[in-house]
């Protein structure tokens, strides 16, 4: 045999009224008319100076209010309640001797949301109590719901901010833009660009003896040094390797002295460096390699992202940095040949590079 589910049990909330009148006779026979009404709840104020105070405590569903009160009109204090958050929207049902149309129209037209005879008939206030309250209590769930929407929108908006960083901290803006365009693949061929490694010699035995936050401390403090360099040169910081920091210069901004501005980088990246070092108190050097020449950029991953470069002149950089020596900046014939006469260079004649064969290499040593 089957029993259909019995229907959830709704909890039916009081009608909260307020009685505001300088009559303690009135206030004992408004409980009189409503004692019947169970889901009606009675509280008294007798004084017009504590009405806001004492609604702002009871929150009402609704106010009835005594149209001649002693030092405070009742219309006065009508003002007072639409001036105060607590009591800007509770029905206010006013309460007085005249009944005419006109009475009425200015009651309204003062705020009042009803007006009814002293004393009105029981069943007549109950009702009007009932339609004004359940009114006022779907307008609270409204404004709840508004105020919850705008709470969803609002935290969405910060995920959507988070997010957003996130992406911008992990790819360039540019490519940032296409990935949210709905760009699938994202391959570029890039025919002229300067590329620069910077890697901390002697850093892996230095590092044996640090704990951890020690290290990633000062990992963040050098490479947060060399974001603010390469910015300043209008670099771009393509990933950390490591111990190892890997930028290029016109990838995201086609620039005709790309080889300039990595050049003006590495000088300053020493710089930076020999800074750190004193203040820390660290014996360790940075050695630099770059190359100059045509490269392919792109995305790859889907679960993780990553912005990276690839082709022929991103490995001779990356040998220039390891056959070079700790705090100079090492840079093949290419790279020096677009530096021209700006820069003064070390001859260090041809080396053997792997994957290459031999170059021509120099070691830059600052502005001419």
């Amino acid at each position: 045999m089957l029993v259909a589910a019995a229907a959830p049990h709704r909890v039916l909330l009081p009608h909260r009224v307020l009685l505001v009148d300088d009559q303690p006779a009135i206030g004992a026979a408004v409980r009189r008319l409503l004692a019947d009404q169970p889901d009606i709840v009675v509280a008294f104020c007798p004084e017009a100076s504590a009405a806001v105070a004492t609604a702002a405590a009871f929150r009402p569903t609704v106010i009835l209010q005594d149209l001649v009160m002693p030092g405070q009109g009742g219309l006065d204090l009508l003002a007072h309640y639409r001036a105060h958050e607590a009591t800007a929207h509770v029905p206010v049902i006013m309460l007085c001797g005249a009944a005419d149309g006109p009475a009425r129209t200015r009651l309204l037209a003062a705020g009042a949301n009803d007006s009814l005879v002293k004393l009105p008939d029981a069943l007549e206030l109950a009702a009007r109590i009932r339609v004004h309250s359940e009114s006022y209590r779907r307008l609270l769930d409204r404004d709840a719901a508004l105020a919850a929407l705008e709470r969803a929108h609002a935290e969405l908006a910060a995920e959507r901010e988070q997010s957003e960083r996130l992406l911008r901290n992990i790819l360039p803006a540019r490519i940032a833009a296409r990935l949210k365009a709905g760009e699938a693949t994202i391959a570029d061929a890039v025919p002229a660009v300067t590329v620069l490694f910077a890697d901390l010699s002697g850093f892996t035995a230095f590092s044996a003896g640090l704990d951890a936050r020690r290290l990633v401390f000062l990992l963040d403090e050098i490479f947060s040094a060399f974001d603010s360099v390469a910015a300043a040169h209008g670099v771009e910081k393509i990933k950390t390797i490591g111990d190892c920091y890997m930028a290029v210069a016109g990838l995201s901004n086609p620039r005709a002295d790309h080889a300039d501005a990595v050049a003006g980088l590495a000088v300053d990246l020493l710089a930076a460096f020999a800074a750190l070092a004193a203040a820390h108190r660290f014996d360790l050097g940075v050695r630099i390699g770059i190359h100059s020449g045509p490269v392919v950029a792109g995305v790859i991953g889907h679960q993780t992202l990553a912005y990276d470069l690839w082709g022929d002149t991103v490995n001779v950089a990356s040998r220039m940095e390891s056959h070079g020596a700790p705090g100079r900046i090492h840079i093949t014939a290419a790279t020096r040949l677009l530096l021209g006469e700006r820069y003064r260079f070390e001859h260090r004649g041809e080396m053997e590079v792997k994957g290459r064969g031999r170059m021509e290499t120099f070691f830059l040593l600052g502005p001419a």
